[in-house]
């Protein structure tokens, strides 16, 4: 009696005491910290319970005893990528213009499961699901809880926005078989009210629309889509939630808008001109532009069934769309990777990078844009797109070196996200 009475208290105090702490050494030739915009030869990483406790030369990163290391050898290191513009959704095969009616939005989320895999296993460790389905919810949650692989995701949820619009409407069918986007509410109340219940349910962020897109059937790139006033009760809506708000536009004026409301980051933002510049400057409004689609789009866009409508509107915007990233860059705008991914293949999402380098930015500045200044965006300075002491242990690693080569970062060899190897590492 008495040996089961003390086995008994054993086994509460083993309970009580606090778990021992996991801690990992990764270690390789090269480091990139892109907050400090150096590279560290002989490189380490310490990591206790997924989070990183200290970085650098290895003679100055010293592990307790029993630590696990993993000796990556002759590879460079860096922080998980950001890609702040995806849609988990769609796939880049299926689901195009009158193609979407034959499937489900059972099926989206689905390819989203799949898609989530794809976009880590390429080094991405954070995105951000600007606008879809309540759907993406479920995909955000399954992966927090080790469900499903998947980077970390911040979802949008259905777009909201007027009755016609791009990212909120549905304008394929004609007038005899209508259909609405649930997103879709005219004035700035009844807008208020979407955003609301978005909130609701529990989104990350809001994403709405200021001009037509590319890919909407008959928006106008240049047109305004929303009052400003519209626009403002959108935006004031989620900030009062402490919710950030995306804004899809691609004309100069639609631009003009979405700044003066007080938009969070625009996405595309094709046409700039030097005051829209200057006000996106001044305001720290952050630019999202997809500049690597143009590519594939022309090139695939046939193939893939992609109606003459949205080829026209790619082939006008594209290049217009590539000296305004060139101009902002110059000016000194806060402009970040966003891929659009959907509309090429996910996975892919790297190849934005060599664009980026060839439009204006040094490879530091395009990989500072898939992590750091991304993690500003989102209001995660210090936890994403880091190597330093409090940063999530998100870390990828590549052959050869991306300040000489950035397409060595297309093909990510190792991935850790949360101090938990999800690709290579044997």
């Amino acid at each position: 009696m008495r040996s089961r009475v003390f086995l008994s208290i054993s086994l509460l105090a083993a309970a009580a005491a606090p778990a021992q702490a996991e801690t990992l050494l990764v270690t390789a030739d090269r480091l990139i910290n892109p907050g400090s915009e150096r590279m560290v030869e002989d490189a380490a990483v310490l990591i206790e319970d997924g989070v990183i406790v200290a970085s650098g030369p290895v003679s100055s990163v010293s592990a307790p005893e029993g630590a696990q290391t993993i000796a990556l050898g002759a590879m460079t290191l860096l922080p998980g990528l950001i890609d702040m513009h995806t849609h988990l959704e769609g796939p880049s095969d299926k689901g195009r213009g009158y193609d979407r009616y034959q499937y489900a939005q059972d099926r989206a989320t689905i390819w989203a499961v799949a898609n989530a895999k794809k976009t880590l296993d390429a080094g991405f460790t954070t995105v951000r699901n600007v606008g879809g389905t309540f759907g993406m919810l479920s995909v955000r949650d399954a992966i927090n809880e080790g469900e499903i692989p998947g980077p970390r995701l911040f979802v949008a949820g259905p777009p909201v926005g007027v009755t016609g619009s791009h990212c909120a409407d549905d304008n394929y069918l004609p007038y005899d078989r209508p259909t609405t986007g649930e997103g879709v509410a005219d004035g700035p109340w009844a807008l208020r009210a979407k955003v609301r219940r978005n909130i609701k349910y529990g989104v990350d962020l809001i994403k709405t629309c200021s001009t037509g897109g590319v890919f909407s059937r008959g928006t106008v790139l240049g047109a305004p889509q929303s009052t400003l006033e519209e626009l403002k009760a959108i935006v004031d809506e989620a900030h009062l939630r402490g919710l950030k708000v995306a804004v899809h536009a691609h004309g100069t004026q639609g631009i003009k808008n979405a700044i003066e409301a007080g938009a969070d980051t625009i996405e595309h933002a094709s046409i700039l001109d030097r005051e829209a510049i200057r006000m996106a400057v001044r305001n720290g409004t952050f630019l999202s532009m997809d500049i690597y689609n143009t590519e594939y789009t022309l090139a695939k866009g046939e193939e893939l069934g992609i109606p003459e409508e949205s080829m026209a509107k790619e082939r006008e915007v594209g290049q217009v769309q590539r000296e305004s990233f060139r101009n902002a860059v110059n000016a000194g705008a806060k402009v970040m990777l966003g891929t659009d991914a959907a509309i090429y293949p996910h996975g892919d999402n790297a190849k934005q990078l060599r664009v980026m380098t060839e439009f204006g930015m040094s490879p530091m500045q395009a990989i500072r844009a898939a992590t750091i200044v991304p993690a500003e965006a989102l209001g995660r300075e210090g936890k994403l797109g880091c190597v330093t002491e409090g940063c999530h242990a998100d870390l990828i690693a590549v052959s050869g070196n991306p300040l000489e080569d950035i397409q060595t970062l297309e093909t990510v060899s190792f991935v850790m996200k949360d101090g938990e190897v999800v690709k290579g590492g044997q």
